[in-house]
């Protein structure tokens, strides 16, 4: 299986998008970190994207290196967790994200990951690869 975690551990921002209805959405996004293979997301319970995850849990998550090799796409469902210690972890690495969520007792804040079911990537060497999970 490709390295996604290397990739995403190096360039962590990237586009989530969800579907509204018959409509894609996308949003800038920041991945967290990954647990058992899957890759670890959070946002608000009041926000649009979580209702929309609610709603459909599919989901696709691309991000790419400044020079765009590579570029790294992952797809499958989001399964939102409730887990005081992913909390914790999420908010003790972003500081910034903390200072939004205060504390893991938040009821706002949630925690998703996304169980791959498959990783596109690009590179200008080896051009467009498909791994599934």
């Amino acid at each position: 299986m490709y390295d996604w975690e290397k990739v995403l551990r190096e360039n962590p921002n990237g586009v989530l998008a969800t579907a509204d209805g018959r409509k894609s959405k996308t949003r800038v996004f920041q991945y967290l970190f990954a647990v058992d293979g899957n890759a670890c997301f959070c946002t608000s319970t009041d926000k649009p994207v979580y209702h929309q995850i609610k709603n459909n849990p599919y989901i696709s998550f691309c991000a790419y290196s400044k020079d765009f090799n590579p570029v790294l796409s992952l797809n499958g469902r989001a399964v939102f967790l409730d887990d005081p210690s992913l909390k914790e972890r999420a908010l003790d690495e972003n500081p910034h994200i903390k200072s939004i969520y205060g504390g893991a007792d938040n009821p706002k804040f949630t925690i998703f990951w996304v169980e791959l079911e498959e990783v596109e990537t690009f590179s200008f060497a080896e051009g467009p690869r498909v791994y599934n999970a």
